[in-house]
């Protein structure tokens, strides 16, 4: 090409036209050189041979290369709000969750199915009884979900440009997931035992101040935590699994990883569901430590069911194999809109909060 060969003093010559030249082939190389002497440094050639980049006006800012500096920052205040969006939205499904997972139900509160649940619940309890423990939830969720998205964006990149540099990794997204999920159950893993003992039939329990402080009176500090090396033992592999299938299916769906709300709400929805899928009999051992279930318990030996393999034993001792897939289905229904809400926002607030920064820092 012949503009490569051209020295520096030619491009500050700046000649608008020449022998063997088009006036049109004279207009594209003015175009090139005013847009290479704005962008070189100091005009040189360097900036000159560039060809001018195509940039579709109504694509907006690459929200994945945020700026220098706020990346942590986008990053928690978008997953605050999409964690607490998420959880506040599927409360009632997670409500029914939790009973349909009880290994020895109630005979009033046996349910057939999620819809009957919500009926049934809200017909003999009240409007607001699939709602209590919501606020406990949502105090839980912002922080939680906040440190969960930013470790995740921070360590996603990380472990990509050492595994895969310029390109995505599985491996790291995997990983990545892996670690975030360490701190958002540390956070979050207090608000599920008050929540779950909130959301079960006939709970005592009408206040959160009235639950937490029977917990910690009856069993102790421990109490809040009996269930996190179950908790990590299912979230991990769950994260590891939601996370790469969905950076997997944005490389489908949204390879040029723009702002694209059908992708993210699909990718999240198909995600959450396999994750689910697959982790529930660690769900529901989670759920039987968390609510030490009275009946169950009068199945184990010991007073209290601590540790995850005590947990397996009396949901097999109690149900059987099939007692390790009690509220499957409600389990999935929960994480499809969940997981599609929490990333569609996510990166709603991701690329809103960016594209404002942009455009503060163009206006400077």
């Amino acid at each position: 090409m012949e503009l490569e060969g051209r020295g520096a003093g030619s491009v500050a010559g700046g000649p608008a036209s020449g022998p063997g030249r088009s006036p049109g082939e004279s207009t594209l190389l003015d175009g090139w050189l005013q847009r290479g002497v704005g962008r070189g440094a100091g005009g040189g050639e360097a900036g000159a041979c560039r060809p001018p980049v195509r940039q579709d006006p109504d694509s907006g800012p690459d929200y994945e290369a945020l700026p220098a500096g706020a990346t942590v920052t986008t990053h928690m205040v978008a997953g605050a709000v999409a964690g607490i969006l998420e959880h506040c939205v599927m409360y009632p499904v997670d409500c029914v969750k939790t009973r349909m997972q009880s290994l020895q139900p109630d005979p009033a509160a046996r349910y057939r199915n999620v819809l009957e649940a919500l009926w049934r619940i809200i017909r003999t309890e009240g409007l607001w009884r699939p709602m209590r423990g919501l606020n406990v939830t949502a105090t839980g969720a912002g922080p939680a979900h906040a440190l969960y998205f930013a470790c995740y964006e921070k360590l996603k990149k990380t472990l990509s440009d050492v595994i895969h540099p310029g390109g995505n990794s599985h491996i790291a997204n995997g990983a990545a997931g892996c670690v975030a999920t360490l701190l958002h159950d540390a956070a979050m893993n207090p608000v599920e035992v008050v929540k779950q003992r909130m959301q079960m039939y006939n709970s005592p329990y009408h206040r959160v101040t009235d639950c937490v402080r029977a917990v910690w009176q009856n069993e102790g500090a421990g109490a809040f935590y009996r269930s996190y090396t179950t908790q990590l033992t299912m979230n991990v592999p769950f994260q590891a699994i939601h996370f790469m299938t969905y950076e997997f299916l944005q490389e489908h769906f949204n390879p040029q990883r723009r702002y694209n709300p059908s992708s993210h709400v699909l990718s999240g929805a198909c995600a959450g569901a396999v994750a689910a899928a697959a982790t529930t009999p660690l769900d529901v051992c989670k759920t039987l430590l968390n609510t030490q279930e009275s009946l169950a318990l009068n199945s184990n030996i010991t007073g209290h069911i601590t540790g995850m393999a005590s947990a397996f034993r009396t949901v097999y001792q109690v149900g059987g194999v099939t007692a390790y897939f009690r509220g499957v289905q409600a389990r999935v229904i929960y994480q499809i809109p969940s997981t599609a809400i929490a990333w569609s926002v996510y990166e709603f607030f991701k690329y809103l909060i960016t594209k404002q920064q942009e455009e503060w820092r163009a206006g400077k």
